[in-house]
């Protein structure tokens, strides 16, 4: 029978870790950049035009 690999999942979990870890980070640091381009009242504005596409783009193209 085969032996675990311990080192190896080992470091498949610190990999994880680390992941999670940032991405919890760029969350925070968004939405503390959100809050603040708030204050100026920019975000809203923005935020808008980019989830609202206009009625007549459309994504694919005929040739």
């Amino acid at each position: 029978m085969a032996k675990p690999n311990y080192s190896f999942e080992k470091r498949q979990r610190d990999l994880a870790k680390k992941k999670k870890k940032e991405e919890k980070r760029l969350k925070k640091a968004e939405a503390k950049a959100g809050l603040k381009s708030e204050e100026n009242g920019d975000a809203i504005g923005d935020q808008l035009q980019e989830v609202q596409p206009l009625p007549g783009d459309s994504d694919t193209t005929d040739t």
